[in-house]
């Protein structure tokens, strides 16, 4: 492992690197931003993105794992192989490809690719599929679509209890609840459709799954679902073909991590509605229509980019409050003295390589309530890369517990149908005195001029702003590590 990382290119590098910082994992100098700290006196954290940095550093910060971390790593590679391996075979032979083979040429050029589809799969219990180098089975336009439903357990993690797989005629090949072997404690009735009643005597293993997918996924069959790498992490199954829908089909002018869900899919290219709004998911309904996304696209010729279609959230998801990277030492229940009025709280199943922080769900009784706490919060305001809001909030607890965690709204805006009637209706009579509205050339130099004649003031705001951002991120820092001194003491103690 060490002579791939000797010989890699720097992006692949900082792909790494990057994994690392976002899975919260720690070598023997620590986190990413620790070991900048200590290695690099004079820029220290200020420049922290991997891509900026040199291939020194990052091979020097990744040579303080161990070695069933780099066996981790080392996925990282397996996908950027992958990625180099069909645009070999493209290039070599440009004519030869298929629709099927340019649409997992398409998942594997996705920016997400190697972040989302670098599994654990060295652990036990993983499923590895062989990669056959035989033409026919690299060729091969044989396809499988899977959608999965999870249930969350009491240990804090997610497991399979539902699976269905179709084939490209639609013909149901798995349709299975499954047995997780743990207690649940959460069945998410009103997202799976699952009931305690339904797992009632069923004796279906992981084990028993993965067995029937090696059959089905053999002699090269594509494996297609949306968003599928999640799927794939539940099952335990690491399989090479794969066409991500979330990746092929893009949102128009609008960043790649900005994915179209499964219903506006549906909608845009299929025609039709995937289900009615606050309905549960139907795991068979999904998988046949990942596949249908997909013959649309290899049968009908479909284009690949869609309108930006706004999604509709659910009334009973707008009374909730997101709050994630909340402090593993702070109790959920603690969240009441920080976010001001009357909620439950909901935490989510952590996933592993994030043991340091975890996330959860506040629910009040309705929207109003839920807005008029987030308006109540005292924190700096910014955006999600889906463009809802989000806040910053800092907290100091009585248990002497100090740090921070966001708090972030379950949708864009505030929008009604009154709102969209009036943005028509503006955008009507904007298009009505457009010709009245354009400003000549005259007035667009003269205002150029003006606003050039501040631009040094604002230079100068933007490197104070850039500072206090630096400087309030040491501190963070330096506060998440007292509040880890704080819990062992207390734990040592045995209070």
């Amino acid at each position: 492992m060490e002579a791939k990382l000797e010989s890699a290119k720097k992006e692949v590098l900082a792909e790494i690197v990057k994994l690392a910082q976002k899975r919260e994992m720690k070598g023997n100098k620590g986190g990413w931003k620790d070991f900048l700290r200590s290695y690099d006196k004079k820029f220290g954290v200020s420049l922290s993105d991997p891509s900026k940095r040199s291939i020194d550093v990052l091979l020097a910060f990744l040579k303080t794992f161990t070695p069933d971390d780099l066996k981790f790593f080392d996925k990282v590679f397996q996908c950027h192989s992958n990625r180099d391996a069909v645009e070999k075979l493209q290039k070599s032979n440009p004519e030869s490809e298929s629709i099927e083979q340019r649409l997992v040429r398409l998942t594997f050029e996705h920016p997400q690719y190697p972040t989302d589809y670098s599994f654990p799969s060295h652990e036990k219990d993983w499923l590895v599929t062989r990669r056959s180098k035989k033409p026919k089975h690299i060729q091969s336009k044989a396809m499988v679509a899977i959608d999965c439903e999870m249930v969350l357990c009491q240990d804090g993690t997610e497991a399979l209890v539902r699976i269905c797989a179709v084939d490209r005629n639609l013909e149901v090949r798995l349709n299975e609840f499954v047995n997780p072997n743990k207690p649940i404690a959460d069945h998410r009735t009103e997202i799976t459709g699952i009931t305690a009643g339904d797992l009632d005597g069923v004796s279906c293993s992981l084990a028993d799954v993965q067995t029937s997918m090696k059959k089905l996924l053999s002699h090269g069959t594509i494996l297609i679902g949306h968003s599928l790498h999640n799927d794939l992490r539940a099952l335990k199954i690491d399989h090479a073909k794969v066409i991500d829908t979330s990746y092929v089909f893009k949102y128009q002018d609008q960043p790649s991590n900005r994915r179209p869900s499964l219903s506006n899919l549906c909608k845009s290219v299929l025609g039709f509605e995937l289900r009615k709004t606050g309905s549960p998911h139907n795991c068979l309904d999904d998988a046949c229509t990942a596949m249908k996304l997909v013959l649309a696209k290899v049968e009908g010729g479909v284009d690949n980019i869609i309108p930006l279609v706004r999604e509709e959230v659910q009334e009973t998801e707008t009374a909730k409050l997101l709050v994630h990277r909340i402090p593993a030492a702070v109790h959920s229940q603690e969240l009441h003295k920080v976010i001001p009025g009357d909620f439950t709280v909901e935490v989510k199943a952590n996933k592993k390589g994030q043991a340091d922080k975890y996330t959860a769900f506040v629910n009040f009784k309705n929207q109003h309530e839920a807005n008029e706490a987030f308006d109540n919060l005292e924190g700096n305001q910014e955006k999600d890369t889906g463009g809802r809001p989000q806040k910053l909030i800092s907290f100091h607890l009585d248990s002497g517990i100090s740090g921070s965690f966001y708090v972030r709204k379950m949708e864009v805006n505030n929008y009604s149908k009154d709102t969209e009637v009036a943005l028509k209706k503006r955008s009507f009579e904007d298009e009505a005195v457009e010709g009245s509205k354009k400003p000549r050339i005259e007035d667009q130099s003269t205002e150029l001029k003006e606003a050039g004649a501040g631009c040094n003031q604002c230079e100068t705001h933007s490197k104070e702003i850039e500072r206090l951002k630096k400087e309030l991120s040491h501190r963070d820092e330096e506060i998440s590590n007292l509040n880890k001194l704080i819990v062992n003491l207390v734990r040592k103690q045995g209070l």
